[in-house]
């Protein structure tokens, strides 16, 4: 089974929105994503508006020629944009104002009635439903009763470790994703995930796609630098050379 990457462009409207201007565009960067071999674009619509905006939204719905993965809170907000969007898939993640990124999987068994809410008109209209948890049985299991067709199992906790404890967390997602699967899920998984961790995560055979997003941008920022230095540059030589 090939594993799909699927790149989170969220970082690129986080430099947009530094400066309020028009650029970069996550969409500019969701086309050369997908040009250079990424199977889908990711993107988190925050309640707080962080960094992704509804017109990346809407406007990805209509370029991304791969999947279409629309992260967000279980809100009564993001479900009515999911359902006038219609992304392929939407991924249901917990979400606080003051934390600086998804701090950690999604409370699924605590919050059955809640969620209930969201997933069942998103099911409804066709979209598939990805709940963002830990590797924990009691979470996976909640995904299945709630009717979840797929989850992304959290990698946050093997990323930040090391030594004995990072096998212990790569330990968790190997039951984890082969609980899910027999259990008929889809499994992805992300979260932290670098070119230097993520080998081994991409070695577990029932996890089916990975969500990857910061370290690909912070990557593009130094491996990309020098062209765009070269580009000013040169643009400055030819307005220098017509006086």
């Amino acid at each position: 089974m090939s594993l799909a990457l699927h790149v989170n462009v969220d970082h690129v409207a986080t430099l947009r929105q530094a400066r309020g201007t028009r650029y970069p565009d996550p969409v500019e960067a969701a086309i050369a994503c997908e040009r250079a071999g990424a199977d889908g674009i990711t993107v988190h619509l925050r309640e707080d508006r962080r960094h992704v905006q509804e017109r990346d939204v809407r406007v990805l719905k209509e370029v991304v020629r791969g999947t279409y993965n629309l992260e967000m809170a279980a809100s009564d907000d993001g479900l009515a944009i999911a359902l006038a969007v219609r992304p392929d898939h939407v991924t249901l993640v917990p979400e606080r104002r003051e934390e600086r990124t998804t701090e950690g999987g999604l409370d699924a068994a605590g919050q059955r009635v809640a969620l209930a809410r969201v997933i069942d008109p998103l099911r409804a209209a066709g979209i598939r439903v990805s709940l963002f948890i830990a590797p924990d049985d009691a979470q996976i299991d909640a995904a299945v009763a709630l009717g979840a067709e797929q989850i992304e199992l959290h990698t946050g906790d093997y990323a930040d470790a090391a030594g004995a404890h990072r096998r212990e967390a790569l330990a968790a997602l190997r039951r984890g994703a082969a609980r899910a699967k027999d259990a008929g899920l889809r499994v992805a998984a992300g979260h932290g995930l670098t070119v230097a961790n993520v080998v081994d995560v991409a070695a577990i055979a029932a996890v089916e796609e990975l969500n990857i997003g910061h370290a690909i941008i912070a990557d593009a920022v130094i491996m990309g630098i020098a062209d765009a230095v070269r580009s000013m540059r040169d643009a400055m030589d030819r307005g220098r050379a017509t006086k």
